[in-house]
């Protein structure tokens, strides 16, 4: 795999293990990581081998969230004239809003292994995977708030659909820290872990059992997950039928049923 300086990426049983690397900075999501995470999720998307994507973070957190020191340089290309301020602010916000749309738009499924602080930007970004599992000593906080802003780059877009609007309004208007429990109980994760070790080693584990599905069934489930955010249910039963008009043409559906009779474990082509 490449090298990366804001993360670690290893492929292994056709899983790809994707851990912020800045243990020491808290996994402060600094200007590499915003360009490297495009990168990587392209990779993932167009590598045949990868079926599923876990994300976690390394050491005791798993990201702070933006790199303060990213918003200071960003300060700094700024002028006297508001118009052109405004241009400058608003292509870098599209710029980070990118890199987690590379995240959001992955034709893998994306497993979020959660632990210690996931603050600010953090929460932006597990907004954008598809499933989030936390430990014991999780805190969950929009920080937006207390810096002075709105949170820009997904959070206020993708979290009402999973904790519902009510919720995330408190969240976002307080900044309050959430734990695992609460986390848990207003559905922001699927399932708490007590420990890292066994949060880590039940995400992959999860992990394995998806990569095992046919991986042109993972991936239309996916994509009519995707698109029922925006449209109607009409709208989707029509995009299903047309998309399983090719896709049960695969050779997995005969691969699914003949391991399902024989009650043996199917082997898919990447």
């Amino acid at each position: 795999m490449p090298q990366y300086q804001a993360f670690c990426v290893e492929l292994q049983d056709k899983i790809a293990h994707v851990v912020i690397d800045r243990p020491d900075k808290i996994n402060a999501m600094n200007a590499a990581f915003w360009t490297e995470i495009i990168d990587i999720f392209r990779w993932a998307d167009e590598t045949d081998e990868v079926r599923v994507v876990v994300l976690s973070g390394a050491g005791k957190h798993f990201s702070s969230g933006i790199d303060l020191n990213l918003l200071a340089q960003v300060s700094t290309q700024l002028g006297k004239d508001v118009g052109r301020n405004a241009q400058t602010l608003r292509r870098k916000i599209l710029e980070l809003q990118a890199s987690f749309n590379a995240v959001d738009q992955c034709s893998k499924p994306v497993l979020a292994a959660i632990q210690g602080y996931c603050l600010g930007g953090a929460i932006d970004l597990v907004s954008a995977c598809d499933m989030r599992y936390c430990s014991a000593d999780v805190q969950f906080a929009i920080k937006e708030i207390d810096i002075g802003m709105a949170a820009d780059v997904g959070t206020l877009q993708r979290l009402p659909r999973l904790i519902g609007d009510g919720m995330l309004r408190e969240l976002a208007y307080t900044g309050r820290v959430v734990d695992a429990a609460e986390a848990r109980e207003i559905g922001l994760v699927n399932r708490v872990f007590e420990t890292h070790d066994t949060l880590l080693a039940g995400v992959l584990d999860i992990a394995r059992t998806i990569a095992a599905k046919s991986p042109v069934a993972v991936r239309g489930t996916k994509e009519m997950i995707r698109y029922m955010r925006d449209h109607r249910v009409d709208d989707g039963l029509e995009y299903v039928a047309t998309w399983n008009a090719a896709m049960l043409q695969s050779a997995d559906l005969r691969v699914a049923m003949a391991a399902h009779m024989s009650k043996q474990n199917p082997e898919f082509a990447d």
